[in-house]
């Protein structure tokens, strides 16, 4: 028996983004290395709320655009279990990479929450590796996988911030 696509994703989702955005992060603001290196940012009632928000919000795309993919695509965002459908419907029509965006927005709520420098860095770093990842990995295999479909998608919606109109 076949799991079902959703239950791929949910498990997907706990498995790799919940590591990536949720565990690391927590580790390196706790780690001694944080503290020696670099010292904590104090913490502010602005600083937290700001946190809190880039943390929900970044939480709330990455999951509407599982759903898209799940639902939509009848896949998952793993890159052996894809979706079947070129998504571009939902947060897809405004910018290519919304879950990438999502999940920059959750780190970067941590680097307010946390005060931490690491995190900084390791969001940072983390931001890098989507970038070349979508150029050198990604990109290539949905022209290979959807064709024109894909090109003209490209050609009308921007890689990471949307089109002014």
């Amino acid at each position: 028996m076949a799991v079902p696509v959703f239950v791929r994703s949910i498990i997907f989702t706990i498995v790799v983004p919940c590591t990536v955005a949720g565990w690391v992060p927590h580790w390196l603001s706790n780690s001694t290395l944080d503290g020696l290196m670099f010292g904590k940012a104090p913490s502010s009632l602005i600083t937290d709320i700001l946190g809190y928000i880039l943390l929900v919000l970044g939480a709330a795309i990455y999951l509407w655009c599982v759903y898209d993919f799940t639902f939509i695509g009848r896949g998952t965002p793993a890159v052996f279990d894809p979706p079947k459908e070129l998504v571009i419907r939902g947060l897809y029509e405004y910018v290519r990479n919304p879950m990438y965006i999502g999940v920059i927005f959750a780190l970067a709520g941590q680097v307010f929450l946390y005060g931490s420098p690491i995190v900084l860095f390791y969001t940072v770093a983390i931001g890098v590796f989507f970038i070349a990842f979508v150029l050198v990995e990604e990109e290539p295999a949905l022209h290979k996988k959807f064709g024109n479909d894909y090109d003209e998608y490209s050609r009308r919606v921007n890689r990471w911030l949307p089109k002014l109109k």
